[in-house]
């Protein structure tokens, strides 16, 4: 199992028809560490740019690793470290991935995921490592001051949320079930 957050930049390979990517190999991803075995394919529809999604994460026994790509559009996809005992407990690292550049980022167990909309219509899938647990479905505010995300806003804007993720507790209210594992949070590209 990984703990390193990956930004993954699949080979596309064209000709005058358009390209062809291999965007998942079990092989591959094992070479860079990742083990994890995927169980849920999960598919998501954004419509107004700025709509924000997070910050989620699943606890254990549940908990998911993720692979997360833009299929359409383009957004700024976040993972912030919320493991216990973490030197870098509640810091974050930010990727911007879009259909065009057909990045990936992977986010390990203990980290909670979140991105915002860039363009209109914008569609994200994800792999996932557990299946949904509602009573395992957690989270940190988007705007909790301690983590300070740059969240690409117009100034003076705010995003657009659910009900669900405007309710979510702040960091410091949030007892975390994540263990450190001795590798601090950093954005390793591949």
């Amino acid at each position: 199992m990984s703990s390193r957050v990956l930004l993954i930049s699949p080979k596309r390979f064209g000709d005058d028809r358009g390209w062809f990517s291999e965007i998942y190999s079990k092989k591959t991803f094992s070479e860079f560490g990742v083990h994890d075995e995927f169980v849920q394919d999960n598919h998501s529809l954004s419509a107004p740019v700025g709509t924000l999604r997070g910050l989620h994460f699943q606890t254990p026994p549940f908990a998911q690793a993720k692979l997360v790509r833009c299929v359409r559009g383009k957004i700024v996809d976040i993972a912030v470290d919320v493991r216990r005992d973490s030197p870098t407990f509640g810091k974050w690292v930010a990727a911007e991935l879009s259909a065009e550049n057909g990045c990936q980022l992977f986010v390990p167990v203990g980290f909670a995921h979140g991105f915002m909309t860039m363009e209109p219509s914008t569609e994200v899938t994800y792999k996932v490592t557990n299946f949904y647990s509602p009573a395992n479905d957690g989270g940190i505010r988007w705007d909790d001051s301690t983590i300070n995300i740059s969240w690409p806003l117009v100034q003076g804007t705010r995003p657009i949320l659910s009900v669900k993720d405007e309710a979510l507790p702040f960091l410091s209210e949030f007892d975390s079930p994540f263990p450190y594992d001795g590798t601090p949070i950093s954005l390793l590209e591949i």
